[in-house]
């Protein structure tokens, strides 16, 4: 249950292929006018519960993390509901007001608990099965059931289907609260799931950007998280907002997967903010000025995949 990357995936390194063979010099063009006819990107409401409001994200950390890779990723959240009224440039907290078009009304993110499970408890290869298992460690006993359950796999858990078809995924639980896992893709499969810091597995091998936070895994990680909790939040059990099938459809960030800036097209992310004095690419600023690299987010306002820059 809940969206998987399956679909996203497989058609833009599809249509990252068919440009390649199609037009070899696509990739320093930048032409890609009419090589596959666009079809509407309309995310239809299918009248379901969405999780507006005020969220807590509980974390469970699976493997060993280190401390800075977990204050990226905190950070990250944090940022979410951060004001950044003097900021000169777009912060992470903008991109998510985006959200507000669907619940209509704000929607807040607080980080909740966290739970370390250093040890591999169900072992280094998990089932789908076990990720709501692995969920329900992050609510306490009598805790917020409105929460949503994020499990982190480090970088040397093998997780079913990851790489192959997914990055991330969410869901709900049989007691019906929301979950959503995320792994580190930084040495199974960075050209899949860590792209633009890798180059693609398929397409033009343009160079990759270099990752804003010095950690190509884990900003890999950002944009997949912000994916599927934004997937969370607008489709939580399968009756709110997407394209296509139920339970494998296109969903708010999802539908507009490869496009970080203005101008992007299969194998080119766009336009974003380079950093003049590490060379890193990004196109939001969160708490700390922490820097990271967003995906666009279908705005239902203008039915177009909206960017930072």
């Amino acid at each position: 249950m809940g969206y998987n990357y399956r679909f996203a995936i497989r058609a833009f390194f599809l249509l990252l292929s068919l440009t390649t063979f199609l037009n070899p010099s696509a990739a320093t063009t930048r032409r890609l006018t009419a090589l596959v006819k666009q079809q509407p990107l309309v995310l239809k409401y299918h009248k379901g519960p969405l999780l507006g409001g005020n969220v807590t994200v509980n974390l469970v950390w699976y493997g060993k993390f280190s401390p800075k890779q977990r204050s990226i990723l905190v950070d990250f959240l944090q940022s979410l509901s951060s004001v950044h009224s003097r900021s000169p440039q777009p912060t992470v907290a903008s991109w998510w007001r985006t959200i507000a078009g669907y619940t209509g009304k704000p929607c807040t993110v607080a980080v909740g608990n966290q739970v370390l499970l250093e040890s591999y408890t169900l072992g280094k290869t998990l089932t789908i099965d076990k990720l709501p298992v692995l969920a329900a460690r992050g609510s306490k006993r009598g805790g917020n059931t409105a929460a949503v359950n994020v499990v982190l796999t480090d970088a040397d858990v093998s997780v079913e289907g990851f790489c192959m078809s997914r990055c991330g995924k969410h869901g709900a639980s049989r007691r019906g609260s929301a979950y959503a896992w995320v792994g580190n893709p930084g040495k199974q499969c960075a050209g899949q799931c860590a792209w633009p810091f890798h180059q693609p597995i398929y397409g033009p091998q343009t160079p990759p950007l270099v990752s804003p936070n010095g950690d190509v895994g884990v900003d890999g990680m950002v944009i997949n998280l912000a994916t599927v909790l934004a997937g969370t939040v607008t489709n939580p059990f399968n009756n709110g907002y997407f394209q296509g099938t139920a339970g494998a459809g296109l969903e708010a960030v999802s539908a507009c997967t490869g496009i970080f800036g203005k101008g992007a097209y299969p194998g080119y992310p766009g336009e974003v903010v380079l950093d003049q004095t590490t060379g890193a690419s990004y196109n939001a600023v969160g708490v700390r000025g922490r820097k990271y690299l967003l995906p666009a987010m279908w705005d239902p306002k203008t039915s177009t995949c909206k960017t930072l820059v």
